[in-house]
């Protein structure tokens, strides 16, 4: 007998980066990192877990941008010449480290590790690793959701309800026209929830959503069983609650397993330890260091200098730490059960790429935990939420607060001192927009006005992604980031004033269509005020 549910759920996105305009771009290595050491070896382990029968529910968000930039040609073919590149370096490495086996034993890992990579996104699933995860799907043990158009902080775009329901409706028809169905659940960008947000999606037919503990703590009636038990917002749309215990154990920087001495250090990479002249081709334009993907070294311990790494020791640990997950899941779902009148329903959400690209080992404690999970000796069933809500159907009605998953549990991540100056900027575009398509309701715009008015809403689309802002924040390629808003929302400019004047250079139109080239259902027309939008 099952006593308690848990709910794992993995988000996984990344910021739309695609420049047909150059032969190669640094931040498209973001999605060639995040293929090699996180959804290929996700895959791997539920390939595994499919071949051993194991029963397992898993839930995976899948964002807009990183839909389109897994399904896209250009890019699959440039992570064709990613990972040709880096076995090329494995191939080095195993002759370079000739007189020191332990590291070339580590050598050739990376080169068993590439091309089995290689195989899985080239043969078995050509080059479009969404397959895969429509696999899974299929076979019952993968729930697939979806989140907004451009991971818009929702929060800081409420001015206007034509920006939050084209983020949300964007982002769903996005997801249903590769994946093949519509989402029952949403991932709010960053957990970013205000009040009315769920009558949104209500009207976009979403069934459940996702808030921080204290979205649901500080609701606006007390809950009855804490964040073990989701809140009807007053309209069927259920919040469910992130549970910090859990969080912890694999988040926090001081107590979480990623941070044990056996794991992979990530902040030792041969890109920056080796000598310029042997890894220069493998670096960024030959002369500014970056990670290549291939370390050495362990966690180790204290100020001690860095270990070897002992890929099975560190393997043993994952499966340690897994055990110790599941342990603990019983222990709170035993202590709970004395309270509650339902069964506790532990939500246990995280990045995605957490699991491979920060946590090398991630991959194989997760599924280390898919497997503990189905063994009959726990009281434990892993569950999608869409699955808890077809069993549990009665639930207290009440409003979640405003709240994020951020630094301090609300908005100042995403607007602060570095940042700040970007909100005034979107209104007022998204303010334009929403003129724009007023003027042309009533109007029949021809195919050219039509198509200007479409790219239009694709620029502002793209400008509105938090990703900018998180970065202006974190300090780390800030100049980059500056310039995608600045640049979307220049285009989104001569757009808007090229309409206005009837003045639509096609040329210049057809050029804006190739570099940003996302959402191509995109329609000017949904982006008027609807009777639909939240009073």
């Amino acid at each position: 007998m099952k006593k308690g549910f848990l709910s794992l759920i993995l988000h996984a996105h990344l910021p739309f980066v695609r420049h047909p305009e150059y032969e190669s771009f640094f931040e498209e290595i973001w999605l060639f990192e995040a293929i090699t050491e996180c959804y290929v070896p996700l895959i791997r382990s539920l390939e595994r877990l499919q071949q051993d029968r194991v029963n397992y529910r898993l839930t995976l968000s899948l964002s807009p941008p990183l839909i389109l930039m897994l399904s896209d040609p250009l890019l699959q073919s440039r992570y064709l010449n990613y990972i040709n590149n880096l076995l090329e370096l494995a191939e080095k490495e195993i002759i370079r480290t000739s007189n020191t086996p332990e590291y070339q034993k580590l050598a050739r890992l990376y080169r068993r590790l590439y091309l089995d990579t290689l195989d899985i996104f080239a043969n078995q699933y050509d080059c479009n690793l969404l397959t895969a995860f429509q696999k899974f799907h299929a076979a019952g043990n993968l729930e697939l959701i979806t989140c907004a158009a451009t991971h818009g902080f929702l929060p800081l775009l409420n001015k206007s309800d034509a920006a939050v329901r084209n983020q949300i409706n964007t982002g769903i028809e996005t997801f249903t026209s590769h994946i093949g169905f519509p989402p029952t659940g949403f991932w709010l960008p960053e957990c970013g929830y205000y009040p009315g947000l769920e009558k949104h999606l209500e009207n976009a037919g979403i069934n459940y959503f996702f808030v921080d503990s204290h979205g649901i703590d500080n609701a606006s009636v007390t809950p009855r069983n804490s964040v073990y038990a989701p809140l009807d917002c007053g309209n069927h749309v259920m919040a469910f609650a992130r549970d910090p215990e859990s969080s912890r154990q694999v988040w926090s920087s001081h107590d979480g397993y990623p941070g044990d001495y056996d794991y992979r250090e990530y902040y030792s990479d041969i890109g920056f330890d080796l000598e310029m002249d042997y890894i220069a081709p493998y670096i960024l334009d030959e002369h500014i260091r970056i990670n290549t993907g291939i370390k050495y070294h362990r966690v180790t311990g204290g100020d001690l200098p860095k270990e070897i790494y002992q890929p099975r020791q560190a393997i043993d640990k994952a499966q340690l730490h897994a055990q110790d997950f599941i342990n603990k899941r019983q222990q709170q779902i035993d202590r709970l059960s004395i309270n509650m009148d339902r069964p506790p329903h532990i939500v246990s959400p995280y990045d995605a790429e957490l699991f491979g690209h920060w946590w090398f080992e991630g991959p194989h404690w997760l599924e280390w935990v898919l497997r503990f999970a189905d063994k009959n000796s726990n009281g434990i069933r892993t569950i999608s939420c869409a699955d808890y809500l077809k069993q549990v159907t009665v639930h207290q009605v009440a409003t979640p607060s405003t709240s994020t998953w951020g630094d301090q549990g609300y908005s100042s991540f995403w607007i602060n001192e570095t940042n700040d100056w970007i909100y005034p900027l979107l209104h007022k575009a998204g303010a334009d927009m929403e003129k724009l398509a007023t003027t042309f309701k009533g109007v029949k715009a021809n195919p050219l006005q039509e198509r200007a008015l479409n790219q239009a809403v694709r620029s502002l689309l793209l400008a509105q992604a938090s990703d900018w802002p998180f970065i202006m924040k974190t300090g780390t390629t800030v100049e980059y980031a500056t310039k995608r808003i600045t640049d979307h929302l220049a285009r989104f400019n001569y757009l808007r004033d090229s309409i206005r004047n009837n003045a639509i250079n096609e040329r210049y139109l057809s050029a804006l269509e190739i570099l940003d080239d996302a959402f191509p259902a995109a329609d000017f027309r949904n982006f008027h005020t609807t009777k639909q939008d939240p009073k």
